[in-house]
């Protein structure tokens, strides 16, 4: 789906960009040149987050449960521990990168972007996914996005084998049990968007995401719709349930997950997320969108090191520091390239995630003493 590759691939310049910003001294040096710039890639490029859990919804509902109970030969389990070693490879790849460049920029680099010496806990939290929830603070900026995903897709699985229990032990049909599925993960939306993503302490918990992630899935669904009025009118059922979550409370993030899950099913519809051919000119967004998972990982870690290179020995200038930025973005996809290459597109076998875990704890301890 080259469309979806594309829309990654913005909104994970988005991310990049807000972080830049946010994160050493050359942003405050650079940030008299484009102010406007800079504060709005501050405030508001963190947003572009909603849309990888729209299209993460979207895919999750495709490989799990296209029909709206769980697939038969994806058994519950078996799914699980591939989506934690497809997610764990290179983000744990990404964190002993993060952790060796901390270690070595600490010394000189005063500030609060640096993460501290880590722990033995902190290290197995992180590599289990579990750091916010037991209140570690991050190793990395982002880390908590991966830790969210997993729970979301946990939350997903559990939804589609319990519609699979009460089909199997409420003598359902198959066609009621699809619509079962449909209707849970409508209701965790519903309940998502109306009440847990207006509790600031649950934005550690997949239930306070569910409503970006759960209009994805049903997004995949309404695009199966095979007839027009059908297709019409989950498309106004689900635009009036966002426009109703946002006249309780605005939030700016769930207008851009709605926006976003609009605009996936109005291109699912329209046969555009798969095109035939695409322009020459569009390869290069498309090959990022690939590679936008391991630039997520690793564009943190070049952010300190380049931080800290040119503010320790370049001369100190506002286009100075802004070439710096400029260089920590060019660095950043060049070391995604790799860390896709090498590690994002390998299988993930039960062994690899295991041998990557116990090297960040080995890292992590070193450089803590």
């Amino acid at each position: 789906m080259p469309l979806l590759d594309a829309i990654k691939g913005v909104a994970c310049l988005l991310i990049v960009g807000h972080h830049v910003v946010r994160y050493g001294p050359l942003a405050d040096g650079a940030a008299p040149l484009a102010p406007w710039l800079f504060g709005w890639l501050s405030q508001h490029g963190r947003l572009a987050v909603q849309v990888f859990l729209v299209i993460a919804g979207f895919l999750s509902a495709a490989s799990l449960a296209p029909a709206g109970l769980l697939r038969s030969d994806r058994p519950a389990m078996r799914a699980l521990w591939q989506r934690y070693g497809r997610l764990v490879m290179p983000y744990l790849a990404a964190l002993i990168c993060t952790v060796l460049v901390a270690a070595a920029v600490r010394p000189w680099l005063d500030d609060e972007a640096v993460p501290g010496a880590p722990s033995l806990p902190q290290l197995i939290a992180h590599g289990l996914l579990l750091q916010d929830l037991l209140g570690y603070e991050a190793l990395s900026a982002g880390v908590w996005y991966v830790a969210i995903d997993f729970q979301l897709f946990a939350l997903a699985i559990a939804v589609f084998w319990l519609a699979g229990l009460i089909q199997r032990h409420g003598n359902l049909t198959a066609a009621g049990g699809r619509w079962l599925g449909a209707a849970l993960v409508a209701i965790l939306v519903l309940g998502s968007l109306l009440v847990f993503n207006r509790q600031a302490s649950l934005d550690i918990t997949a239930i306070y995401f569910f409503g970006a992630y759960g209009l994805g899935m049903l997004g995949f669904w309404i695009g199966r719709a095979t007839r027009g009025l059908a297709w019409r009118s989950a498309v106004a059922l689900l635009g009036t349930v966002g426009l109703a979550a946002l006249a309780l409370e605005w939030r700016s993030r769930i207008a851009v997950a709605l926006v976003t899950a609009l605009v996936i099913v109005v291109a699912d519809r329209r046969g555009w997320l798969a095109p035939k051919h695409w322009p020459a000119a569009a390869m290069p967004l498309l090959r990022l969108g690939r590679i936008s998972y391991s630039l997520f990982l690793i564009h943190f870690s070049v952010i300190l090191a380049v931080n800290a290179v040119v503010s320790r020995w370049a001369p100190r200038t506002a286009w100075g520091d802004a070439l710096g930025l400029l260089g920590a973005v060019a660095l950043s996809l060049g070391a995604a390239t790799v860390l896709y290459a090498r590690v994002e597109q390998r299988p993930a076998t039960w062994r690899a995630p295991l041998v990557m875990f116990g090297a960040l704890v080995l890292c992590g301890m070193l450089t803590a003493l």
